[in-house]
């Protein structure tokens, strides 16, 4: 089975929450319906997880639950854009992205006075692209005019930003799902951005 995959029997055992948590923080949209996966498994049909994100969700939603009600998770979970809106030097100050990651945004996008949410996740991307240590500066400028040009269909969904290189030639894709994504041989994967993590990430930097 992908070994970015968990499934539901793994992923209860290793959290230590019950089916019933599970299904309910479903039902509250603390965990998205997408995340939900079928798959034939040799004793039938199974559910199974994107396994960084389901891991890092629920042990977010377990340190937090104290303090915040169910609503106020799901609310700061949701992929929709809220009203910030920032300078970019206050973008800098805030942490969001670097001043080299900044850059490359304005460069593309252009002179701004202040930067919608949907811009700064963009930077912030682009940040933690460049962050990694295994996006170069061409290649974060790749990633930047990939999200401007087809971001917008993913408006209110998670999507995966893919970062490949085969032979020193790099390419960028969006997916709404990287379960099932298979790739030639000799084509590396250099950089895995969840647009849903760093949305949420964000939301706590705004907050």
């Amino acid at each position: 089975m992908d070994a970015e995959l968990i499934s539901k029997r793994d992923l209860l055992e290793l959290t230590g929450i019950s089916y019933g948590q599970l299904y309910r923080w479903k039902r509250k949209n603390l965990i998205p319906e997408e995340w939900f996966i079928r798959k034939s498994a040799f004793t039938g049909q199974e559910t199974f997880f994107p396994r960084e994100r389901i891991l890092g969700r629920i042990d977010r939603i377990k340190n937090m639950k104290d303090d915040l009600s169910l609503d106020d998770l799901a609310n700061m979970f949701s992929p929709s854009p809220t009203e910030a809106r920032l300078t970019p030097d206050e973008v800098v100050e805030k942490g969001i992205a670097s001043r080299p990651a900044l850059e490359i945004f304005l460069k593309d996008e252009g002179h701004v006075e202040s930067l919608t949410f949907d811009m700064i996740l963009s930077a912030f991307i682009v940040h933690k692209a460049l962050e990694s240590g295994e996006v170069t500066i061409d290649e974060a400028r790749l990633v930047m005019h990939t999200l401007k040009e087809h971001h917008g269909r993913f408006q209110g969904k998670d999507f995966t930003l893919l970062c490949l290189r085969k032979q020193g030639i790099a390419t960028c894709c969006l997916a709404s799902s990287t379960a099932d994504l298979v790739f030639e041989p000799g084509i590396k994967i250099v950089s895995r951005i969840s647009a849903g993590s760093c949305t949420e990430e964000l939301k706590m930097k705004l907050s």
